[in-house]
């Protein structure tokens, strides 16, 4: 199993971003998806998550601004982040949950600057 994220890059504060995490190995429509992030000197933390029955969760932090969804023809996931903050500054991770195996992406750096 192997999953790429990318599309992080410098963004102005308020401005929007798309990453995307490609899979081979284990596809995003049958199991739980979720990305996460990472400040520098800090854990890593949920940013959202879909389950594998449906429904999704997302952090207080970034809730009515980033969206999780996956294009099931292309297995590729995506995270829309809109109104974006320097808070939100972060090394991003997508994952993916098959039972008891978690599956991590490489990571993308987003920076916003204010």
């Amino acid at each position: 199993v192997q999953l790429q994220a990318f599309g992080g890059g410098l963004v102005q504060a308020g401005g929007s971003l798309r990453l995307s995490c490609t899979a081979s190995g284990i596809s995003f429509s049958s199991n739980a998806v979720a990305w996460y992030r990472r400040v520098p000197g800090k854990e890593r933390e949920l940013v959202g998550k879909i389950r594998r029955g449906g429904g999704s969760i997302y952090a207080n932090a970034v809730t009515g601004r980033f969206s999780i969804s996956r294009d099931y023809e292309k297995n590729i996931m995506y995270l829309q982040m809109n109104r974006l903050k320097p808070e939100d500054t972060a090394v991003y991770y997508c994952n993916v949950e098959q039972g008891s195996a978690d599956y991590w992406g490489q990571g993308t750096e987003v920076t916003v600057s204010s």
